[in-house]
């Protein structure tokens, strides 16, 4: 049974930092291409990051780049994404996926971005 199941989301000041992590199980995540993906209530989903099955290649969308940093730990099966210089426009419910056939989604977790 694939799981994904994200943790580490939070509420934050504006310019604090969040790390949320994504745990995977029931499939071989080492050969998967990840993604994060964000969703704020009543609007679209709005891809954020990615990365290869070996890390090799990192893509971000515009509105992150130069401020959140994706990364995996095959060995772990673990992919976090580090999350800095945060934005109130930043705040969504995160989701890591899995790029497979069909994509697999976790649960979510929230990042509300507030003073």
């Amino acid at each position: 049974q694939v799981q994904l199941v994200e943790s580490g989301g939070g509420l934050v000041q504006p310019g604090g930092s969040l790390r949320l992590s994504c745990a995977a199980s029931g499939f071989t995540f080492s050969t998967y291409t990840m993604s994060w993906v964000r969703q704020v209530p009543g609007k679209g989903l709005e891809w954020v990051s990615a990365i290869t099955f070996d890390g090799a290649i990192l893509s971000y969308g515009d509105s992150v780049k130069g401020r959140f940093t994706i990364s995996r730990d095959n060995a772990k099966n673990t992919l976090a994404l580090q999350m800095n210089s945060l934005k109130p426009e930043d705040t969504a419910v995160y989701y890591c996926a899995a790029l497979r056939s069909p994509t697999q989604w976790g649960q979510g977790t929230q990042v509300t971005v507030s003073s």
